[in-house]
């Protein structure tokens, strides 16, 4: 029998969290505490990242857990998918990240394709909702959907912003390096499917 050992971590950190969230007594929090030290012990051996960088990464988290939201923008033109080249990585991606406080999904959407790509654009039509876990990224210590909006030019001009050191349209068949922590080649040949088919339907999971 073989366990997946990432989403049993995931669980245990979300039932320490919330004892953590709503216990008043400082027996139980002492034992959530516990549940909390094994959970980044197995994210560690899972993810290989380094334990006070797990625990920092938590340690931000309050309240009941919930998933968090990343959002990107899909601008196809002419047959093409427009990428940016991210710094941290050096490789590509649609324009996008996580979700922002105040603002809502569409406004995200348009303010990350403005800051990374340089161009105004309006949202048409939310493409797909997906859960990270069930598609090919790299193991996360975070739970993550990711919501993808086909978006129509309305001005701008292609540029890089502070994250991105390149911009480009690319057609399907003569795609980049794809920095598979924020898209699979699966989930751009899906988006442009569904780009090219008006009445698709959104895709979910």
């Amino acid at each position: 029998m073989t366990f997946d050992w990432l989403n049993i971590a995931k669980r245990l950190e979300a039932i320490a969290q919330t004892g953590f969230t709503y216990s008043k007594d400082d027996y139980d929090k002492e034992r959530y505490q516990e549940i909390r030290e094994i959970s980044h012990t197995i994210f560690k051996h899972y993810t290989e990242a380094p334990l006070e960088k797990i625990r920092e990464l938590f340690a931000k988290e309050n309240g009941y857990p919930t998933p968090k939201v990343d959002i990107r923008g899909v601008v196809l033109q002419k047959d093409q998918i427009l990428l940016v080249k991210e710094k941290t990585d050096g490789l590509w991606s649609l324009p996008g990240g996580w979700a922002d406080i105040g603002y809502t999904p569409s406004e995200v959407v348009v303010k990350e394709v403005k800051e990374e790509a340089g161009l105004d654009v309006k949202p048409m039509k939310l493409m797909a909702v997906l859960d990270k876990k069930r598609h090919a990224h790299p193991p996360s210590a975070l739970h993550v959907y990711k919501m993808f909006f086909l978006c129509h030019i309305t001005g701008g001009n292609l540029e890089p912003g502070m994250e991105t050191s390149e911009v480009a349209f690319f057609s399907q068949d003569e795609l980049p390096d794809l920095s598979a922590e924020r898209n699979t080649l699966e989930q751009i040949h899906l988006l442009f499917e569904n780009g090219q088919n008006p009445e698709a339907p959104t895709r979910f999971d």
